[in-house]
């Protein structure tokens, strides 16, 4: 079961579900996240068994190039509970100007901004705006046991 409107501001106002965010932005089922920085990958990563090396990235500017890939971070923050999952979705606009997110599982327990890969798949320049609203956040509930989140990326760590 989602989340709805009132549910989410029920949430935001007793538990911090959300901070930083505008009641405008809350949606039937969801809530609009605005990007706060766009990054660009500087170098090469290994995901292996047991070892792992993220590439490094560097704050650029709002402008993504025709095949690019980056990150962006939201505005917000998300103070997730142990009986809430979220999903991260594209807004329409978004992928109407070519560009699609790469997302993930937001996780019971996490804590911090949202790290997001972005990619310009059109043949065009898209250009960003601070605090343009880039993502819908969709909540659903978890039943039965579950375990929080403890992974390097708690608080909102980038790489």
């Amino acid at each position: 079961m989602f989340l709805g409107h009132d549910e989410i501001l029920r949430r935001i106002r007793e538990e911090g579900l959300l901070e930083n965010y505008q009641s405008a932005n809350v949606q039937g089922a969801g809530v609009d996240l605005r990007v706060k920085k766009v990054m660009e990958p500087k170098s090469g990563g290994k995901i292996g068994v047991s070892t792992r090396r993220l590439p490094e990235f560097e704050d650029t500017d709002f402008l993504l190039k025709p095949g690019g890939y980056y990150l962006f971070v939201t505005m917000e923050r998300v103070n997730m509970p142990e009986d809430l999952v979220a999903f991260m979705l594209n807004r329409s606009s978004l992928f109407r100007c070519g560009a699609s997110l790469r997302t993930a599982v937001i996780d019971p327990g996490y804590h911090g901004e949202l790290t997001v890969g972005i990619k310009n798949e059109g043949e065009y320049e898209i250009e960003l705006e601070a605090g343009a609203r880039v993502l819908q956040l969709v909540f659903s509930e978890v039943t039965g046991g579950t375990r929080g989140y403890d992974g390097r990326y708690q608080g909102g760590r980038v790489v």
